[in-house]
């Protein structure tokens, strides 16, 4: 995470927010959004999303001379497209033999993330339509490039390079495009991730759960499709607090995220665990616990009797929706925020019906962990010994049944590849039993180990 200029953007998602407004005048025009992989596809959802365009990936990748791998001497992308530099192969002294040999690794590897993003899916056709290529900041404006070319091989008609943040006197000639949109171009520009306050790396499996979402989203719903999907703004006192719900027609169980550290719904991470727990008929609200005045305060991501409130104020908004009906609650906290969602289950009047708490900081419900009688899940990095610590005595003090799982070579943000694959099927599991379940209540819970 940067320390931020003032023209920072908090994250990928509010970037792309952003980046949509400046595009709002494709909106109704025969757009596909394509994202390069993998941190400009959180900002391309967003994008998509605005303009109502379909979402895809455009994969490329650079073919770098044998021994001096970070120069290029070319560039392949999907549908056979390919580029060399044949002067700088001449100059270099690389033989066809090198160059195949490259070619051949760099194909295998784009062929392996497009059927590991795609998950089966055809690509979305680019014939005669415009095609906008978004990525999270354009520094050398190298993948772009490629990129434009690519999509013009696939036949778009039209390519526009659209990014939150690029330098001043990007030429749209200069990357191939026929269009350069960005919502900010300081000078001097600096590297793309000083203009982000969250510029944490975007892992294969949030660049996939996006590309589900986008593809649900657009895809027909029947009669047992969602119910409700919508920003969603609940009163808080004083204060109006905006989350995200989503729910089933008829839910059986909804799951309240409560994020941590100053997260908020808008966190790639959740989301990619909410999209998980929605596969699995769940319903999920996304909530921002802070209003922007109150987030640069850092004494309030700490304030566990603040949060707890509002996710106990959440939980009783819900209650009072018809299309929630009799649905079972659960909450997931990450971080603080587990210790807000437990202190927020000690609450009897509640009737939570599970918890689980990611790389969670359960320690901070204090006293009201032994009140906590809703069956509880934390999970923890195996590379987090601190807070794994603190989660093992944490379990000890629940007074329901609990399961303590740890995630091998997981760190805390669980970065690490599969690891975050693996926290959304335990969450999914352990929800799946106690909100979805006859038997919730029976106490014997599903297989996890400790």
């Amino acid at each position: 995470m940067s320390t931020g200029t003032d023209m920072t953007f908090a994250d990928r998602v509010d970037a792309g927010r952003q980046l949509a407004q400046r595009l709002q005048h494709l909106r109704g025009q025969d757009v596909v959004v394509l994202g390069l992989p993998r941190g400009g596809v959180p900002v391309a959802y967003e994008v998509a999303r605005g303009l109502r365009a379909p979402l895809d990936v455009i994969v490329v990748r650079k073919l770098g001379l044998p021994f001096q791998p970070e120069l290029a001497m070319g560039a392949i992308g999907e549908g056979g497209y390919e580029v060399l530099d044949r002067g700088l192969i001449a100059r270099t002294g690389v033989t066809p033999r090198q160059v195949e040999s490259v070619r051949a690794h760099e194909r295998a590897e784009l062929e392996d993330r497009v059927r590991r993003f795609r998950r089966g899916r055809e690509p979305v056709d680019l014939s005669g339509r415009t095609a906008v290529i978004v990525d999270d900041g354009v520094a050398t404006g190298a993948t772009a490039v490629v990129a434009c070319r690519a999509a013009r091989h696939l036949g778009a008609a039209r390519v526009l390079v659209a990014a939150p943040v690029g330098p001043r006197g990007l030429r749209r000639q200069d990357l191939g495009a026929d269009d350069v949109v960005l919502v900010r171009a300081p000078e001097p520009f600096w590297a793309v991730g000083r203009h982000y306050r969250d510029f944490r790396p975007t892992t294969d499996d949030e660049v996939v759960a996006l590309l589900d979402a986008a593809y649900t989203d657009r895809a027909p719903t029947g009669p047992s499709g969602t119910g409700h999907d919508a920003d969603v703004e609940i009163p808080m006192g004083d204060v109006v607090l905006h989350g995200h719900l989503h729910l089933p027609a008829q839910p059986r169980g909804v799951v309240v995220f409560a994020h941590g550290t100053g997260s908020s719904r808008h966190s790639s991470r959740n989301q990619y665990v909410a999209h998980v727990l929605r596969e699995a008929g769940l319903g999920t609200l996304l909530l921002d616990l802070l209003t922007p005045e109150e987030e640069p305060d850092r004494a309030n991501v700490f304030d566990i009797a603040l949060l707890a409130g509002r996710v106990a104020t959440a939980v009783r908004w819900l209650r009072t929706r018809p299309d929630v009906g009799v649905a079972r609650i659960g909450l997931f906290g990450a971080s603080t925020g587990a210790g807000a969602a437990l202190w927020a289950a000690a609450d009897t009047e509640l009737d939570i019906a599970a918890v689980v708490s990611r790389g969670g900081r359960p320690d901070l419900a204090g006293p009201h962990l032994g009140n906590v009688t809703a069956p509880t899940l934390l999970i923890v990095g195996g590379a987090d010994p601190q807070v794994l610590r603190l989660n093992q005595l944490a379990a000890d003090r629940l007074g329901g049944v609990s399961r303590l799982r740890v995630v091998p070579r997981a760190t805390h943000l669980f970065e690490e590849p599969g690891t975050l694959r693996e926290v959304a099927h335990l969450a999914r599991e352990w929800f799946s039993h106690y909100l979805l379940a006859a038997t919730h209540r029976s106490g014997t819970g599903p297989v996890v180990t400790r």
